[in-house]
């Protein structure tokens, strides 16, 4: 069988099963919670944020607009939707031991190597289109709803202007960002789901790794210190960095400039060389796996 026959026979599987659809919809509805919250008590929420700045700065303009709220959006959804990605990778291989058709699968003439990359494919396939389901609802509605203007990120002791002809180009790159650290989970529960027979395990040993790292990373103590930097819950937010500009002598921002470049593309680097590691480990792990047992 082609690699790519094999691909769209897993993606037909994935999006066969009504569960698929939970992730699907449950961002719809928690984005779209967000934007009627926000619509309805927006400007004292911002109000509230600005009142530090209001004394010395007279801020004008759409405030509350499309490109913040995507922003706030993507803060508080990216954190919640490594377990809807989980939902399914961690479902790829111990799904198929769990109904005793990854024997019959094996009968057929394919490597095994070949069965993981298309599965993983697939599984990776959903993941991206999970991700720009978001951002159409996150940015594409926003903006339809709140309209747009330059954006006013608040920070806790500083506020960052960005013109709003200088954003989109930012939000293209934070999504793909997202996508290499939400394919790194997938590739954590998928690389999971080869030790198991049912998906719950996978699913709940995912989420389980990302809240013990994601302490770790809060845990401001010596002796994480040296781990914390190769922890792939530490660069998972990195796509923030997009957001942050540097500015000229005049206190203006440079269009088109990012503060700390290297450190974004230092953390899309780790995250990919985790997403390298798991796919190969689990080549190999699958290679000697013993389905008869």
């Amino acid at each position: 069988m082609k690699f790519l026959n094999i691909v769209n026979i897993e993606l037909y599987k994935i999006f066969r099963k009504p569960r698929t659809y939970i992730a699907f919809g449950a961002v719809a509805a928690i984005v779209g919670l967000i934007q009627l919250g926000f619509y309805a008590d927006g400007d004292s929420y911002m109000q509230f944020g600005l009142q530090s700045f209001t004394d010395s700065f007279d801020i004008q303009g759409n405030i509350m607009n499309g490109y913040l709220m995507a922003y706030i959006i993507l803060q508080l959804l990216l954190v919640h939707v490594p377990l809807l990605v989980a939902l399914v990778a961690g479902d790829m291989i111990s799904g198929e031991a769990a109904q005793g058709t990854l024997r019959v699968l094996l009968t057929k003439p394919i490597r095994r190597s070949t069965l993981i990359l298309a599965k993983f494919t697939a599984s990776g396939i959903y993941t991206i289109a999970l991700l720009l389901w978001m951002a159409v609802w996150a940015l594409g509605i926003s903006m339809l709803v709140f309209g747009v203007d330059d954006m006013l990120i608040l920070k806790s002791d500083s506020a960052t202007q960005i013109m709003a002809s200088d954003v989109m180009w930012r939000y293209l790159a934070a999504f793909v960002f997202a996508a290499i650290a939400l394919l790194t989970v997938s590739a954590l529960s998928f690389f999971l789901s080869l030790f198991a027979e049912n998906s719950i395990g996978p699913i709940m040993a995912t989420m389980s790794i990302i809240i013990v790292f994601t302490i770790l990373n809060t845990l401001d103590l010596p002796i994480f210190s040296s781990l914390k930097p190769f922890l792939f819950t530490s660069h998972m937010l990195g796509w923030k960095g997009f957001f942050d500009v540097t500015v000229n002598e005049n206190n203006e921002q440079i269009i088109g400039s990012i503060e700390n470049l290297r450190a974004v593309l230092y953390s899309a680097g780790i995250l990919f060389l985790h997403i390298v590691g798991f796919l190969v480990a689990s080549i190999l792990i699958f290679r000697k796996k013993d389905i008869m047992s």
